[in-house]
Protein backbone atom coordinates (compact mmCIF):
# COMPACT_ATOMS: atom_id res chain seq x y z
CA UNK A 1 0.00 0.00 0.00
CA UNK A 2 1.52 3.74 -1.16
CA UNK A 3 1.87 5.69 1.88
CA UNK A 4 1.17 9.38 1.12
CA UNK A 5 3.27 11.37 2.76
CA UNK A 6 3.31 15.42 2.02
CA UNK A 7 6.65 15.16 0.06
CA UNK A 8 5.47 12.26 -2.32
CA UNK A 9 2.14 14.47 -2.50
CA UNK A 10 4.87 17.08 -4.07
CA UNK A 11 6.42 14.56 -6.10
CA UNK A 12 3.20 12.84 -7.43
CA UNK A 13 2.40 16.60 -8.36
CA UNK A 14 5.62 17.12 -10.04
CA UNK A 15 5.13 13.79 -11.95
CA UNK A 16 1.88 15.45 -13.56
CA UNK A 17 3.99 18.42 -14.03
CA UNK A 18 6.18 16.62 -16.34
CA UNK A 19 3.43 14.69 -17.74
CA UNK A 20 1.22 17.85 -18.84
CA UNK A 21 4.17 19.33 -20.46
CA UNK A 22 5.16 15.85 -21.95
CA UNK A 23 1.52 15.65 -23.65
CA UNK A 24 2.29 19.55 -24.72
CA UNK A 25 5.42 18.62 -26.93
CA UNK A 26 4.81 15.18 -27.99
CA UNK A 27 1.18 15.88 -29.52
CA UNK A 28 2.83 18.66 -31.85
CA UNK A 29 5.54 16.09 -33.19
CA UNK A 30 2.51 13.39 -33.50
CA UNK A 31 -0.39 15.08 -35.16
CA UNK A 32 1.29 18.44 -36.20
CA UNK A 33 1.66 17.04 -39.99
CA UNK A 34 -2.12 15.84 -39.18
CA UNK A 35 -3.27 19.38 -38.19
CA UNK A 36 -0.73 21.11 -40.65
CA UNK A 37 -2.13 19.74 -43.65
CA UNK A 38 -5.96 20.26 -42.17
CA UNK A 39 -7.24 16.49 -41.56
CA UNK A 40 -7.62 17.04 -38.06
CA UNK A 41 -8.44 19.64 -35.67
CA UNK A 42 -6.52 20.28 -32.73
CA UNK A 43 -9.29 19.06 -30.34
CA UNK A 44 -9.38 15.88 -32.11
CA UNK A 45 -5.56 15.73 -32.24
CA UNK A 46 -5.72 16.06 -28.38
CA UNK A 47 -8.42 13.64 -27.69
CA UNK A 48 -6.34 10.78 -29.98
CA UNK A 49 -3.37 11.70 -28.37
CA UNK A 50 -4.50 10.94 -24.57
CA UNK A 51 -6.02 7.55 -25.89
CA UNK A 52 -2.86 6.06 -28.13
CA UNK A 53 0.25 7.33 -25.41
CA UNK A 54 -1.61 5.81 -22.52
CA UNK A 55 -1.85 2.61 -24.74
CA UNK A 56 1.90 2.81 -25.89
CA UNK A 57 2.87 3.36 -22.35
CA UNK A 58 0.90 0.49 -21.19
CA UNK A 59 3.05 -1.61 -23.20
CA UNK A 60 6.03 -0.82 -24.95
CA UNK A 61 6.39 2.14 -22.10
CA UNK A 62 7.10 -0.62 -19.48
CA UNK A 63 10.71 -1.29 -20.91
CA UNK A 64 11.83 2.08 -20.50
CA UNK A 65 10.70 2.77 -17.41
CA UNK A 66 13.05 -0.16 -16.19
CA UNK A 67 15.82 1.41 -17.87
CA UNK A 68 15.41 5.10 -16.66
CA UNK A 69 14.65 3.49 -12.72
CA UNK A 70 16.95 1.06 -12.55
CA UNK A 71 19.62 1.01 -14.84
CA UNK A 72 21.12 4.49 -15.86
CA UNK A 73 21.47 4.62 -11.47
CA UNK A 74 21.04 2.20 -8.97
CA UNK A 75 17.34 2.56 -7.50
CA UNK A 76 18.61 3.21 -3.76
CA UNK A 77 19.47 6.87 -5.19
CA UNK A 78 15.77 7.41 -5.71
CA UNK A 79 14.71 8.44 -2.27
CA UNK A 80 11.78 10.55 -2.15
CA UNK A 81 13.79 13.77 -2.09
CA UNK A 82 15.90 12.90 -5.02
CA UNK A 83 13.05 12.12 -7.31
CA UNK A 84 11.21 14.85 -6.32
CA UNK A 85 13.84 17.22 -7.40
CA UNK A 86 14.92 15.19 -10.53
CA UNK A 87 11.11 15.44 -11.61
CA UNK A 88 11.09 18.93 -11.10
CA UNK A 89 14.42 19.68 -13.67
CA UNK A 90 12.61 17.52 -16.08
CA UNK A 91 9.34 19.37 -15.68
CA UNK A 92 11.40 23.21 -15.81
CA UNK A 93 13.21 22.36 -18.53
CA UNK A 94 10.02 21.31 -20.94
CA UNK A 95 8.48 24.14 -19.73
CA UNK A 96 11.36 26.64 -20.82
CA UNK A 97 10.87 24.18 -23.85
CA UNK A 98 6.92 24.48 -24.41
CA UNK A 99 6.91 28.27 -23.64
CA UNK A 100 9.45 28.77 -26.51
CA UNK A 101 6.43 26.56 -28.91
CA UNK A 102 9.56 24.07 -29.70
CA UNK A 103 8.97 20.29 -29.40
CA UNK A 104 11.01 19.24 -27.01
CA UNK A 105 13.52 16.43 -26.87
CA UNK A 106 11.46 14.73 -23.49
CA UNK A 107 13.60 11.62 -22.88
CA UNK A 108 17.12 13.49 -23.40
CA UNK A 109 15.56 16.00 -20.70
CA UNK A 110 14.88 13.42 -18.23
CA UNK A 111 17.74 11.39 -18.73
CA UNK A 112 19.94 14.39 -18.52
CA UNK A 113 18.54 15.04 -14.73
CA UNK A 114 18.51 11.05 -13.79
CA UNK A 115 22.41 11.27 -15.50
CA UNK A 116 23.39 14.39 -13.09
CA UNK A 117 21.94 12.79 -9.88
CA UNK A 118 24.45 9.76 -10.86
CA UNK A 119 27.66 11.80 -11.42
CA UNK A 120 26.85 13.62 -8.64
CA UNK A 121 26.79 10.67 -6.27
CA UNK A 122 28.97 8.17 -7.62
CA UNK A 123 26.57 5.71 -9.20
CA UNK A 124 25.69 6.48 -12.84
CA UNK A 125 26.15 3.19 -14.56
CA UNK A 126 28.07 4.76 -17.70
CA UNK A 127 27.54 1.57 -19.85
CA UNK A 128 23.94 1.98 -20.24
CA UNK A 129 24.64 5.81 -20.83
CA UNK A 130 26.85 5.30 -23.39
CA UNK A 131 24.36 2.81 -25.17
CA UNK A 132 21.44 5.50 -24.78
CA UNK A 133 23.63 8.12 -26.06
CA UNK A 134 25.04 5.95 -29.33
CA UNK A 135 21.17 5.70 -29.99
CA UNK A 136 20.80 9.29 -29.54
CA UNK A 137 23.16 10.57 -31.99
CA UNK A 138 22.68 7.49 -34.58
CA UNK A 139 18.83 7.62 -34.70
CA UNK A 140 18.64 11.01 -35.94
CA UNK A 141 20.85 10.21 -38.79
CA UNK A 142 18.99 7.60 -39.47
CA UNK A 143 15.92 9.57 -39.94
CA UNK A 144 17.75 12.24 -41.81
CA UNK A 145 19.01 10.00 -44.18
CA UNK A 146 16.18 7.65 -45.11
CA UNK A 147 13.49 10.91 -45.48
CA UNK A 148 16.25 12.33 -47.70
CA UNK A 149 16.62 9.68 -49.94
CA UNK A 150 12.79 9.44 -50.42
CA UNK A 151 12.43 13.09 -50.58
CA UNK A 152 15.24 13.14 -53.28
CA UNK A 153 14.55 10.05 -55.33
CA UNK A 154 11.22 8.49 -54.61
CA UNK A 155 8.79 11.51 -53.75
CA UNK A 156 8.18 12.93 -57.42
CA UNK A 157 7.10 9.83 -58.48
CA UNK A 158 5.12 8.78 -54.75
CA UNK A 159 3.03 12.01 -55.52
CA UNK A 160 2.46 11.36 -58.71
CA UNK A 161 0.85 8.05 -58.22
CA UNK A 162 -0.50 8.85 -54.74
CA UNK A 163 -0.77 12.41 -54.72
CA UNK A 164 -3.94 13.43 -52.25
CA UNK A 165 -5.88 16.88 -53.46
CA UNK A 166 -7.94 18.38 -50.43
CA UNK A 167 -11.43 18.46 -51.87
CA UNK A 168 -13.20 22.11 -50.32
CA UNK A 169 -15.93 20.99 -47.18
CA UNK A 170 -16.60 18.01 -45.40
CA UNK A 171 -14.94 14.81 -45.93
CA UNK A 172 -17.58 13.07 -45.35
CA UNK A 173 -21.17 13.72 -44.94
CA UNK A 174 -24.54 11.71 -43.29
CA UNK A 175 -27.37 10.58 -45.38
CA UNK A 176 -29.43 9.76 -42.20
CA UNK A 177 -26.99 7.36 -40.06
CA UNK A 178 -25.20 6.29 -43.11
CA UNK A 179 -21.90 8.40 -43.52
CA UNK A 180 -21.26 9.23 -47.32
CA UNK A 181 -18.35 10.76 -49.64
CA UNK A 182 -18.57 14.55 -49.36
CA UNK A 183 -19.56 16.76 -52.44
CA UNK A 184 -16.16 16.95 -54.15
CA UNK A 185 -14.40 14.19 -52.09
CA UNK A 186 -12.51 11.28 -53.89
CA UNK A 187 -12.21 7.42 -52.78
CA UNK A 188 -8.23 8.39 -52.81
CA UNK A 189 -8.77 11.53 -50.42
CA UNK A 190 -10.69 9.31 -47.80
CA UNK A 191 -7.84 6.62 -47.99
CA UNK A 192 -5.46 9.48 -47.92
CA UNK A 193 -7.17 11.25 -44.61
CA UNK A 194 -7.63 7.87 -42.74
CA UNK A 195 -4.06 6.72 -43.20
CA UNK A 196 -2.40 10.32 -42.06
CA UNK A 197 -4.71 9.88 -38.81
CA UNK A 198 -4.00 6.41 -38.09
CA UNK A 199 -0.08 7.08 -38.53
CA UNK A 200 -0.35 9.81 -36.25
CA UNK A 201 -2.05 7.41 -33.37
CA UNK A 202 1.06 5.18 -34.27
CA UNK A 203 3.31 7.99 -33.46
CA UNK A 204 1.21 9.08 -30.23
CA UNK A 205 1.69 5.58 -29.29
CA UNK A 206 4.93 5.36 -29.96
CA UNK A 207 5.48 8.71 -27.82
CA UNK A 208 3.79 7.64 -25.19
CA UNK A 209 5.79 4.10 -25.12
CA UNK A 210 8.96 6.46 -25.04
CA UNK A 211 8.00 9.51 -23.14
CA UNK A 212 5.63 7.85 -20.12
CA UNK A 213 8.72 6.48 -18.17
CA UNK A 214 10.03 10.08 -18.20
CA UNK A 215 7.28 11.31 -16.09
CA UNK A 216 7.20 8.47 -13.42
CA UNK A 217 10.20 6.47 -13.82
CA UNK A 218 12.03 8.11 -10.73
CA UNK A 219 8.88 7.23 -8.62
CA UNK A 220 8.71 3.67 -10.02
CA UNK A 221 12.11 2.96 -9.76
CA UNK A 222 12.18 4.46 -5.45
CA UNK A 223 12.58 1.88 -3.05
CA UNK A 224 10.96 4.50 -0.57
CA UNK A 225 8.08 5.38 -3.13
CA UNK A 226 7.56 1.90 -3.91
CA UNK A 227 4.67 2.90 -6.58
CA UNK A 228 3.58 0.41 -8.93
CA UNK A 229 4.25 0.51 -12.82
CA UNK A 230 0.38 0.72 -13.52
CA UNK A 231 -0.68 3.26 -11.40
CA UNK A 232 2.52 5.05 -12.63
CA UNK A 233 1.41 4.28 -16.16
CA UNK A 234 -2.34 5.39 -15.45
CA UNK A 235 -0.58 9.01 -13.92
CA UNK A 236 1.64 9.29 -16.76
CA UNK A 237 -1.31 8.97 -19.25
CA UNK A 238 -4.01 11.32 -17.62
CA UNK A 239 -0.97 14.20 -17.57
CA UNK A 240 0.33 13.60 -21.07
CA UNK A 241 -3.65 13.94 -21.90
CA UNK A 242 -3.96 17.04 -20.15
CA UNK A 243 -1.10 18.91 -21.53
CA UNK A 244 -2.48 17.80 -25.01
CA UNK A 245 -5.77 19.57 -24.23
CA UNK A 246 -3.93 23.03 -23.12
CA UNK A 247 -0.52 23.68 -24.26
CA UNK A 248 0.01 21.29 -27.02
CA UNK A 249 -1.71 24.00 -29.47
CA UNK A 250 1.80 25.90 -29.65
CA UNK A 251 3.84 22.80 -31.00
CA UNK A 252 0.88 21.65 -33.26
CA UNK A 253 1.55 25.24 -34.74
CA UNK A 254 5.24 24.85 -35.07
CA UNK A 255 5.38 21.31 -36.32
CA UNK A 256 2.51 21.81 -38.80
CA UNK A 257 2.61 25.25 -39.94
CA UNK A 258 5.99 27.03 -38.60
CA UNK A 259 8.34 24.22 -39.76
CA UNK A 260 6.89 23.33 -42.88
CA UNK A 261 4.19 23.15 -44.95
CA UNK A 262 3.49 19.43 -45.62
CA UNK A 263 1.58 18.06 -47.94
CA UNK A 264 -0.73 14.93 -47.13
CA UNK A 265 1.87 12.85 -48.74
CA UNK A 266 4.81 14.34 -47.11
CA UNK A 267 2.90 13.61 -43.66
CA UNK A 268 2.39 9.91 -44.43
CA UNK A 269 6.15 9.97 -44.74
CA UNK A 270 7.51 11.74 -41.72
CA UNK A 271 4.88 9.97 -39.85
CA UNK A 272 5.80 6.02 -40.71
CA UNK A 273 9.93 6.66 -40.44
CA UNK A 274 9.74 8.70 -37.41
CA UNK A 275 7.23 6.30 -35.42
CA UNK A 276 9.12 3.10 -36.59
CA UNK A 277 12.62 4.22 -35.00
CA UNK A 278 10.73 5.55 -31.74
CA UNK A 279 9.12 2.36 -31.26
CA UNK A 280 11.91 0.15 -32.17
CA UNK A 281 14.10 1.80 -29.67
CA UNK A 282 11.27 1.92 -26.65
CA UNK A 283 11.19 -2.17 -27.45
CA UNK A 284 14.91 -2.23 -26.99
CA UNK A 285 14.08 -0.34 -23.70
CA UNK A 286 16.23 2.98 -25.24
CA UNK A 287 14.69 6.35 -23.92
CA UNK A 288 14.94 8.16 -27.33
CA UNK A 289 13.17 11.31 -28.78
CA UNK A 290 10.08 11.01 -31.08
CA UNK A 291 10.24 15.08 -31.46
CA UNK A 292 14.37 14.72 -32.82
CA UNK A 293 13.10 11.68 -35.24
CA UNK A 294 10.05 13.49 -36.43
CA UNK A 295 11.77 16.76 -36.72
CA UNK A 296 14.95 15.70 -38.30
CA UNK A 297 12.57 13.25 -40.97
CA UNK A 298 10.77 16.87 -42.01
CA UNK A 299 14.40 18.25 -42.40
CA UNK A 300 15.48 15.34 -44.25
CA UNK A 301 12.71 15.02 -46.85
CA UNK A 302 12.58 18.89 -47.38
CA UNK A 303 16.20 19.01 -48.46
CA UNK A 304 15.84 15.76 -50.35
CA UNK A 305 13.31 17.33 -52.05
CA UNK A 306 15.56 20.69 -52.27
CA UNK A 307 18.46 18.78 -53.99
CA UNK A 308 16.74 17.08 -56.46
CA UNK A 309 17.14 19.21 -59.24
CA UNK A 310 21.29 19.04 -58.50
CA UNK A 311 22.23 16.41 -60.79
CA UNK A 312 23.93 13.41 -60.51
CA UNK A 313 27.35 14.66 -61.39
CA UNK A 314 27.11 17.59 -58.89
CA UNK A 315 26.67 15.51 -55.84
CA UNK A 316 28.04 11.90 -56.27
CA UNK A 317 28.97 9.39 -58.79
CA UNK A 318 26.74 6.30 -58.59
CA UNK A 319 23.07 7.23 -58.61
CA UNK A 320 21.81 5.67 -61.46
CA UNK A 321 20.19 2.88 -60.54
CA UNK A 322 18.03 4.94 -58.01
CA UNK A 323 17.82 7.65 -60.56
CA UNK A 324 15.99 5.47 -63.11
CA UNK A 325 13.87 4.21 -60.00
CA UNK A 326 12.46 7.70 -59.38
CA UNK A 327 11.78 8.15 -63.27
CA UNK A 328 9.46 4.76 -63.28
CA UNK A 329 6.79 7.42 -62.90
CA UNK A 330 4.56 9.40 -65.66
CA UNK A 331 5.61 12.73 -65.70
CA UNK A 332 8.04 12.72 -63.48
CA UNK A 333 11.47 14.75 -64.26
CA UNK A 334 14.39 13.39 -64.14
CA UNK A 335 17.28 13.97 -61.30
CA UNK A 336 19.22 17.57 -62.05
CA UNK A 337 15.63 19.14 -64.14
CA UNK A 338 12.44 20.12 -63.06
CA UNK A 339 11.13 23.15 -61.17
CA UNK A 340 14.29 24.70 -59.33
CA UNK A 341 13.71 24.36 -55.12
CA UNK A 342 15.30 25.70 -52.27
CA UNK A 343 15.43 24.32 -48.54
CA UNK A 344 14.04 27.61 -47.58
CA UNK A 345 10.84 26.60 -49.96
CA UNK A 346 10.44 23.41 -47.88
CA UNK A 347 11.18 23.95 -44.42
CA UNK A 348 12.16 26.91 -42.36
CA UNK A 349 15.99 27.18 -41.56
CA UNK A 350 15.28 29.83 -39.02
CA UNK A 351 12.58 27.72 -36.96
CA UNK A 352 14.94 24.54 -37.79
CA UNK A 353 17.87 26.88 -36.04
CA UNK A 354 15.61 27.28 -32.69
CA UNK A 355 14.24 23.88 -32.59
CA UNK A 356 17.70 22.48 -32.59
CA UNK A 357 19.43 25.01 -30.12
CA UNK A 358 16.38 23.63 -27.58
CA UNK A 359 17.11 20.09 -27.93
CA UNK A 360 21.20 21.16 -26.54
CA UNK A 361 19.51 23.55 -24.08
CA UNK A 362 16.61 21.30 -22.32
CA UNK A 363 18.96 18.30 -21.18
CA UNK A 364 21.77 20.83 -20.60
CA UNK A 365 20.14 22.43 -18.08
CA UNK A 366 18.58 19.75 -16.37
CA UNK A 367 21.75 17.66 -16.55
CA UNK A 368 23.92 20.70 -14.45
CA UNK A 369 20.92 21.74 -12.51
CA UNK A 370 20.74 18.52 -11.45
CA UNK A 371 24.05 18.01 -10.68
CA UNK A 372 24.65 21.29 -8.75
CA UNK A 373 21.74 20.40 -6.54
CA UNK A 374 22.66 17.05 -5.71
CA UNK A 375 26.17 17.42 -5.20
CA UNK A 376 26.03 20.75 -3.21
CA UNK A 377 22.88 20.80 -1.53
CA UNK A 378 22.89 19.25 2.04
CA UNK A 379 19.68 17.92 2.19
CA UNK A 380 20.62 15.69 -0.60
Amino acid sequence: MLAVTPLLLVGLLVAVFVGFNIGGSSTGVAFGPAVGSGVLSKFAAAGLMTAFALLGGWTLGRNVVDTMGGDIVPSALFTVEASVAVLFFIGLALLVSNTFGVPASTSMTAVGAIAGLGVAQGGIDWAVMGRIVTWWLVSPAIAFWICAVVGRYLYPTLESRFAIDRSPGSLVEFDGVWPTLGEGTTRRELLGTVLVVAIACYMAFSAGASNTANAVAPLVGSEEVALSVDYGVLLAGAAIGLGAFTIARRTLDTVGNDLTDLPLLAALIVEVVSASIITGLSYAGIPASLAVSATTCIIGLGWGRATRTTGPRDVMAGEGELDSLADAGADVPRIGEGEDLTADELFDPGTTARVVSLWILTPSLSALAAFLVFRYVPVF
